[in-house]
């Protein structure tokens, strides 16, 4: 007689049923764990893609931004050197003028303006005639007064400085317009 015989009909029952339950759920215990394994690979493939990709993406993001400090490094040089040429062109300017104001005030130099010959015949206070020992055999010329010639330097170290001033600016907006 078989093992099986010598059990009781009760536990007979119960193990045919675990027996059963061994045979159907074993296979589906082995497909469940399949399974498992299987998403468990998937999920380790998709982050590494995912990791990848953000990898590349910041990446691309350093190399942007590197790009970036590059432009505004050198539009910073170039607006410093545009800066230094246009205060080397306002000194000078001004050094010029400094010079020019001294020489008027030595009379080392004298400002004169040309003479109208209409005004000259019509009455003009300004004598016409050439001074003596003159090199100047152009148009007749009149001596400024001293304090309007200065006024004279003034105004056009004024106008020296903004047209300076307007350059620099110009300069800035094209730097940035590139």
């Amino acid at each position: 007689m078989s093992a099986f015989g010598l059990m009781p009909v009760s536990s007979r029952t119960l193990g045919v049923a675990v027996l059963l339950a061994l045979v159907a759920g074993g296979p589906a215990m082995l497909a469940w764990q399949v399974q498992t394994w299987r998403y468990e690979r998937q999920l380790a493939q998709t982050a590494q893609i995912q990791a990848q990709m953000l990898n590349q993406i910041t990446q691309a993001a350093a190399i942007q931004q590197k790009a970036e400090q590059d432009k505004r490094l050198a539009l910073e040089q170039q607006l410093s050197a545009s800066e230094q040429s246009h205060y080397r062109a306002l000194s000078d300017a001004q050094r010029d003028q400094d010079r020019l104001r001294d020489r008027l005030a030595t009379a080392d130099v004298r400002l004169s303006v040309l003479l109208d010959a209409d005004d000259v015949a019509a009455g003009c206070a300004v004598s016409a005639t050439a001074g003596t020992g003159g090199v100047d055999h152009g148009p007749p010329r009149a001596r400024l007064d001293p304090a309007h010639a200065q006024r004279i330097i003034a105004i056009t170290d004024e106008g020296d400085r903004g047209l300076i001033a307007l350059q620099a600016c110009q300069a800035y907006v094209r730097a940035f317009g590139r």
